[in-house]
């Protein structure tokens, strides 16, 4: 089974031409899987937890978006018992892997860095992200997405170390119009933190909008 999935999606992938793809729903989105464009910009905010999150995407091709986030987070890497302020910067990359009239499938790489405040303290570490995502067009207007994220991030001279992250969820955008969509996206499940053969409980859940100019 694990072999035969990439194996569908890359047939999927070489069976549909890009000339031949329809545009449905608005044809872009920043959390289901379609690319913004190509020579396309969107920008995006989303706040709730684990913070405020600002980013801008770049349409580098029909098929890749490039671009970067700032976050200010108020919960340490969406765990919900550590809520620590901190800054996190990262690099955002999506790849849309295959696309056919009634869905899409994509992965996304957000690679970075983070520091966090905890108790007079400072920690640092570094993430690397990694996403796939199912988008779900749903008439013109709205666009469902489903995925699994693993933010794997490790934390450099503490005594934490790595933490692997396994998000499972879903999320929504409403297009306003072809250029405006408010949003929602929601990804929970357990942190790993394998120096200590311990999990803990992890959370995102961010509301925000999108502009594409």
């Amino acid at each position: 089974m694990k072999r035969f999935i990439p194996g569908f999606l890359l047939a999927v992938l070489l069976a549909v031409p890009v000339p031949a793809l329809a545009q449905r729903g608005q044809g872009w989105s920043v959390l289901a899987a379609d690319t913004v464009g190509q020579g396309r910009n969107v920008f995006t905010g989303q706040i709730g937890y684990p913070g405020l999150t600002l980013g801008l995407l770049h349409g580098g091709s029909d098929r890749v978006d490039i671009g970067g986030k700032f976050s200010f987070n108020w919960g340490r890497e969406g765990l919900v018992d550590a809520t620590d302020e901190g800054l996190k910067l990262q690099l955002w990359l999506r790849i849309m892997l295959a696309k056919t009239s009634n869905v899409s499938f994509a992965l996304t790489f957000q690679p970075g860095t983070f520091v966090y405040f905890p108790r007079n303290n400072t920690a640092f570490g570094m993430v690397f992200p990694v996403g796939f995502v199912v988008g779900i067009p749903v008439g013109s207007a709205l666009t469902l997405n489903a995925g699994i994220d693993i933010p794997f991030n490790v934390y450099i001279g503490e005594g934490i170390g790595p933490v692997i992250p396994i998000l499972f969820g879903g999320g929504l955008e409403y297009f306003v119009n072809n250029q405006f969509n408010v949003n929602f996206n929601l990804r929970m499940g357990p942190s790993i933190f394998p120096r200590f053969d311990d999990s803990a409980f992890t959370m995102e859940a961010l509301a925000g909008v999108a502009y594409r100019f």
